[in-house]
C-alpha cells in the first residue's frame, strides 16, 4: 500500500506500526519522464520497458499527456502528473479546477494509478507575480474539486521548488526562505500541505552547485567535509547540505513535520568543453550513490534515521531541450532505450550486459595499455556483507554459473571465494572504475590475477 494513499489510512497505518517507525522510512526511487524530444519511443513501449525491464515503479510526468496516462493503465506504476504553470491562474477558480479534474484525471482512474498532482513546476523561481499569487489558491481549488470525487483521498496535491526559494543555505542550519515569499506564499503553502498530508517537494541539484574544487563533495566521494558551526555537525556530501537547508527554512516557519520529497535530481553524462565532472562516469557515480544514500536510512545530519522519496532526472536524453549541452543529456537511457550507463535499475532479464560509455580523462598513450586490475574482498571483510555483494551482483543478471555447484569457480565453497568472483565480475562489467569496487568499503583492487585452475577471472 502506498503510504500516501490517504490521510485516514495513513494515520491508521501509523497506529499499527511498531514504536520504532520513523516518518519517511519507506524510500521510493522514481524517474522523471520528460518528452522534450522528437525521437522518443511511443508511450506503450516506454511503459512496457519500465515495468518489465527496470525496478522503477514511480513516474513523474510534466503534463497530463493522455497517451502516456493510457499507456500506464493496469501497470500499477504510481504516476504523478503536472498542471502547466500557465494554467495556474485559471485553476484558482473552482469551476475551472472542477473541469480540469474531469478532463485530465477522471478518464484515467482507477486503471492508471495517479497518486499526485503537481501544480506547476518551480513557480516561485519564475518571478511571475500572476503565477505566484495564484499558486496556493489553485492548489486549494484543485483540492476542493478532488474532494467531490470518491477517489480524492488517494491523490495528493503539491508543487516542486528549486533551491532558488532559499535566501540563505550555508551553513545548512541557517537556511531560510526568501523574504516576502516566506510569509505570503510558502507559509500558507506549507499549511495546506500539512492539512492535506502532502509533501514539500524540492529539486536539489548538487551538479549545479559544484565546481572543480567541490566535485568530490557533490559526488558523494571521500572529502574533507563541511562543518556547520551552529550545530557542530559535519556534512560529507552536498545533497545533505541542500536538504538540511530546506528543512531549516521549514523549521523556522514551524513546519518541520511536513514530509520532504526530492522531486528532481540528477547529473548529466555530456556537457560543453571545460565543464568539470560532466561525463557518463560521473553521472553513473552520482545516481548510483544517490540511490544508495536516500534509501540507506541514515538520513541527513538534521534529519537522521530517515529515507527520502526521490525522483531521478531523467528517463531519457531529450534532444529538443534548450540551453547548454548538459541540459539535453541528463537521461538514464537513450531514446532507443539502451542505457547511457548502468546504475543497477535494470531487472535480471534486462541487465546481462553493461553499456559502454566514454571514460573520463585522456586515453592511455599508444603502446602503453592500462594495466588490468581485479576487484576482490578486503582482508577481514564481514561474511554477511560479502554475501550481500553476491546476492546483489547475481541479482543483476550477471553470469554467476561459475560459482554455483559444478561451476569452474565453485570450489573452494566459501562465501569469500564466491564473493571474489562476483565482485570482480561486476567491476569488470561495469567499466572498471575504482568506485565500482567499493561495495560499501568491502572491496579492494589488485593487479595480481586471482584466476586459478579452470576458474578464470
Amino acid at each position: 500500500m502506498d503510504k500516501f494513499s490517504s490521510t485516514c489510512l495513513f494515520y491508521t497505518f501509523l497506529l499499527l506500526l511498531p514504536p520504532f517507525y520513523i516518518k519517511g522510512s519507506e524510500a521510493i526511487i522514481g524517474v522523471n519522464y520528460g518528452t522534450v524530444a522528437n525521437n522518443l519511443p511511443p508511450p506503450p513501449q516506454v511503459a512496457r520497458f519500465l515495468t518489465e525491464s527496470t525496478i522503477i515503479n514511480r513516474v513523474r510526468l510534466f503534463d497530463t499527456n493522455p497517451d502516456i496516462l493510457k499507456a500506464f493503465a493496469h501497470t500499477g506504476v504510481a504516476v504523478t502528473v503536472t498542471v502547466p504553470n500557465d494554467q495556474i491562474p485559471r485553476l484558482a477558480k473552482y469551476a475551472f479546477a472542477q473541469q480540469w479534474v474531469k478532463l485530465n484525471i477522471l478518464p484515467y482512474i482507477p486503471a492508471t494509478n495517479i497518486v499526485r498532482i503537481l501544480v506547476g513546476n518551480e513557480v516561485i523561481s519564475t518571478a511571475n507575480k500572476l503565477f505566484i499569487s495564484n499558486l496556493v489558491p489553485a492548489m486549494q481549488a484543485l483540492h476542493a474539486a478532488l474532494t467531490a470525487e470518491p477517489f480524492h483521498r488517494h491523490i495528493q496535491i503539491s508543487t516542486p521548488h528549486s533551491l532558488g526559494i532559499l535566501s540563505n543555505s550555508s551553513p545548512p542550519s541557517s537556511g531560510k526562505f526568501r523574504p516576502g515569499y516566506d510569509t505570503h506564499v510558502i507559509k500558507p503553502l506549507l499549511g495546506f500541505l500539512r492539512a492535506t498530508n502532502s509533501p514539500f517537494m524540492v529539486n536539489p541539484y548538487p551538479f549545479f552547485g559544484s565546481s572543480e574544487d567541490t566535485l568530490d563533495f557533490a559526488l558523494f566521494r571521500l572529502n574533507s567535509g563541511a562543518f556547520d558551526e551552529n550545530t557542530k555537525l559535519m556534512y560529507k556530501n552536498m545533497l545533505d547540505g541542500q536538504l538540511d537547508a530546506v528543512y531549516s527554512a521549514m523549521k523556522f516557519l514551524g513546519f518541520e513535520d511536513v514530509d520532504l520529497v526530492i522531486a528532481e535530481t540528477g547529473w548529466p553524462s555530456k556537457g560543453d568543453p571545460g565543464q568539470a565532472g560532466v561525463d557518463a562516469d560521473s553521472a553513473a557515480e552520482y545516481n548510483r550513490k544517490l540511490m544508495k544514500h536516500v534509501t540507506s536510512g541514515i538520513g541527513t545530519p538534521l534529519m537522521p534515521n530517515r529515507t527520502f522519496e526521490t525522483y531521478i532526472f531523467a528517463l531519457f536524453n531529450e534532444d529538443l531541450k534548450p540551453g547548454p549541452t548538459c541540459e539535453r543529456n541528463f537521461g538514464l537511457f537513450q531514446p532507443d532505450m539502451t542505457p547511457v550507463y548502468d546504475i543497477g535499475i535494470l531487472r535480471r532479464t534486462a541487465s546481462g550486459t553493461f553499456p559502454s560509455h566514454p571514460r573520463a580523462g585522456p586515453p592511455s598513450p599508444v603502446g602503453t595499455p592500462a594495466r588490468k586490475k581485479w576487484c576482490l574482498p578486503k582482508s577481514g571483510a564481514d561474511e554477511e556483507a560479502l554475501q550481500r555483494n553476491i546476492d546483489y551482483v547475481c541479482g543483476l543478471g550477471l553470469n554467476c554459473d561459475p560459482i554455483r555447484k559444478g561451476g569452474a569457480c565453485f570450489l573452494p565453497n566459501t562465501v569469500r571465494a564466491h564473493a571474489a568472483y562476483a565482485m570482480n565480475a561486476y567491476y569488470q562489467g561495469a567499466g572498471r572504475h575504482d568506485f565500482d569496487c567499493d561495495f560499501e568499503q568491502t572491496g579492494t583492487l589488485t593487479s595480481k590475477n586471482p584466476s586459478y585452475a579452470k576458474c578464470k577471472y
